[in-house]
């Protein structure tokens, strides 16, 4: 006996919504692997399962901390702690509009000039101490794999900082 291709079609349609069904039943939880002996605010590895909605947010540079300030001066903007924390207050709107939160954050990638207070050189402790409040932190613990470097300039005169992030929400699992 032969099954006509109407029936056929059905069965596999049926075959492929119970595959669909079990997937979605076992979705995996968004992975972060972090140093056991660091307490480093950054993963060493992070693993986004498919089917998760990824997020790409551009760079972000900070706003004016001191109005009064000359314009275009790192005075206007604050240090690399204030320029951080401001960034990461519009990260965390921009995520927001989005439906997500920094605990969704899995990638963040940090620009840095020289700050002429510390020779010419990034200021990285400056950079963890904002970071650690937003990141690893016992309100907000999930932790982002991270690359931070310096770089000869930055297209806004007084930054000394600019971020890029990346977002991920794995999937929820079936009820």
């Amino acid at each position: 006996m032969h099954a006509s291709p109407l029936i056929a079609r059905l069965a596999l349609a049926g075959v492929i919504s119970a595959l669909q069904l079990t997937a979605t039943a076992h979705a995996e939880d968004i992975k972060r692997v972090s140093s056991a002996t660091s307490k480093s605010p950054i993963s060493t590895t992070v693993v986004v399962p498919a089917g998760s909605r990824i997020v790409f947010l551009s760079g972000n540079l900070a706003d004016v901390a001191n109005p009064a300030a000359p314009a275009g001066s790192i005075e206007a903007y604050g240090n690399t702690h204030t320029q951080v924390i401001s960034i990461l207050k519009k990260f965390d709107k921009l995520l927001a509009a989005e439906g997500l939160t920094l605990a969704d954050v899995v990638k963040v990638n940090v620009f840095m000039v020289g700050d002429p207070a510390l020779g010419g050189k990034m200021d990285f402790a400056g950079l963890n101490a904002a970071y650690s409040d937003y990141f690893g932190s016992a309100t907000q613990p999930n932790k982002p794999v991270r690359t931070a470097l310096q770089v000869a300039a930055l297209p806004m005169q007084g930054g000394l900082v600019e971020i890029e992030m990346t977002a991920a929400k794995a999937p929820a699992p079936a009820k």
